[in-house]
């Protein structure tokens, strides 16, 4: 496979399994391709055994199991069992949808070390109109019983601005619920969400007073519960770091076997990402076309090329500034250096002026109908 020479590279440390696209929830801010309609086909038991067992020998120690919805699949367990066998630390990412006690207990036995659930707002209204599917009651009875289960109770709630507002009744629902770690996800505008920027983009004002919250409660609940904020990089200065570096720390699968650098790298041009039923785990890694195509900074133009910060944010997100400008090699527009920072003051704008509409468009919410490109 031809790939460009590069030398050093560090194995992989996070492998994200995206076992498939299938999933009950419709949530708008999803971060699956918009077409994923398109890419229906799933690898095996056996081809993601395989891969597993080839990405921990190369060093890969945490393993995330995602989708979509990873509960669809019915070898779960299966794979959970062998990931064991094999010495990850194994993380069910998922929206807790379907998740009952016996399936919990199964996932136990089977080796799971950790399970992080997802609610979408702390109201059951507001939580199952973002889901597009009645899931508040079971949401909060699965985090009940991983508690009971002697997991670590973790819950993620994507932040936006239909239930920013909702910030200090979603943390006492925490509380409430016996959260050890909560992760405060401001959305990241890829996939769905970027369909939806205009709806989903909280004010300047809003993000303020939501973070004075959680800084207030995390002080409140030092030492008994961990609150991890995640910023929104499109009201930062700087962007954030492009998966800790290009190729060096993250591998993710998606659910037919493609072998990606990060979960939205199937959107760029021309990086002709291989497939785990083609190459080895190892080849895709080293000599692919696609994982070495932004290692390093040889691929960087100015100003990233000679930015002194370049080695610390790697000229930021390459989906995001692709997005945004259509050019996947320019500096990240988040960037205050990046000559497309208007293009940032523009959305934030475009944003605002939705918010103060009378006539907002409606939410595109992800389902198989809505499997287009926008």
């Amino acid at each position: 496979m031809a790939g460009s020479n590069k030398t050093n590279i560090t194995p992989p440390r996070w492998l994200l399994a995206e076992l498939t696209y299938k999933c009950p929830l419709q949530c708008p801010y999803c971060s699956n391709p918009l077409d994923y309609a398109k890419h229906s086909d799933e690898i095996s038991t056996a081809d993601w055994k395989r891969v597993l067992a080839e990405a921990r020998k190369m060093g890969a120690v945490q393993l995330g199991f995602s989708g979509g919805e990873p509960l669809t699949r019915q070898d779960l367990p299966e794979l959970v069992e062998h990931a064991r066998e094999l010495g990850y630390y194994s993380n069910l990412i998922t929206s807790g949808y379907g998740l009952t006690e016996a399936k919990i207990i199964q996932l136990k036995k089977a080796g799971l070390d950790h399970i992080q659930v997802s609610i979408q707002a702390s109201s059951q209204e507001l939580n199952d109109h973002i889901a597009g599917t009645k899931s508040f009651q079971s949401k909060q009875e699965v985090a009940r019983l991983v508690k009971k289960h002697g997991y670590p109770m973790v819950l993620c709630v994507v932040i936006h601005r239909e239930n920013i507002h909702q910030m200090a009744d979603i943390l006492a629902m925490a509380e409430a619920l016996g959260a050890d770690y909560v992760e405060l996800a401001n959305t990241q505008y890829y996939g769905w969400a970027h369909a939806n920027r205009d709806l989903l983009m909280p004010t300047q004002e809003q993000y303020q007073a939501a973070e004075e919250i959680a800084q207030t409660f995390k002080e409140k609940v030092a030492g008994k519960m961990k609150i991890y904020y995640v910023v929104p990089d499109f009201h930062e200065d700087r962007p954030k770091a492009c998966m800790n570096g290009w190729g060096t720390t993250f591998l993710t699968i998606a659910p037919d076997g493609v072998a990606l650098p990060c979960h939205s790298a199937r959107e760029l041009p021309g990086l002709d990402c291989p497939n785990v039923n083609d190459y080895s785990v190892s080849e895709i890694w080293h000599e692919s076309k696609a994982f070495n195509f932004f290692r390093g900074t040889e691929w960087m133009q100015e100003p990233c090329k000679s930015c002194a910060e370049k080695d610390k944010d790697f000229g930021g997100c390459r989906c995001q500034a692709y997005l945004l400008t259509g050019d996947m090699y320019k500096t990240d527009p988040v960037c205050s250096k990046s000559p497309d920072k208007h293009i940032i003051t523009e959305a934030i704008a475009s944003a605002r002026q939705s918010a103060l509409s009378d006539n907002e468009k409606p939410l595109i919410f992800r389902n198989s109908k809505n499997s287009k490109a926008y």
